[in-house]
């Protein structure tokens, strides 16, 4: 096993633990941003449904970490460059999904300027 391989294992396995943690809620200290939030503004966001669309995020970019992993093993170029198109688009749609239409919001009638 090569040295490639066995990081690649390490932040897999470390994506999915955090995957793990964010669908139980047990992770909402490490959503940026959130910790910074006085009572009353944290009170006007569903951490609770912001904190499970994450642990599917990261379950979605542990699977393409897996593929990565494939790609090492049977030195497939080709299911490496799949796979790191799959976690950058994953992350852009994370993204974007998270920062528009105040999803996370509870007030949904407040607006961002």
């Amino acid at each position: 096993m090569t040295l490639q391989v066995l990081i690649t294992i390490i932040i897999t396995a470390l994506f999915l633990v955090l995957a793990t943690l964010f669908i139980n809620v047990k992770a909402t200290f490490l959503i940026a941003g959130y910790n910074t939030m006085s009572p009353e503004e944290k009170a006007k966001y569903d951490i609770v449904s912001l904190s499970k669309f994450m642990g599917k995020v990261l379950f979605a970019i542990s699977g393409s970490l897996l593929l990565l992993l494939l790609g090492q093993i049977v030195s497939s170029a080709g299911l490496a460059i799949a796979s790191t198109i799959l976690v950058v688009a994953i992350s852009l749609f994370a993204v974007i999904y998270i920062i528009t239409g105040n999803r996370f919001k509870i007030d949904k009638t407040t607006t961002h300027p």
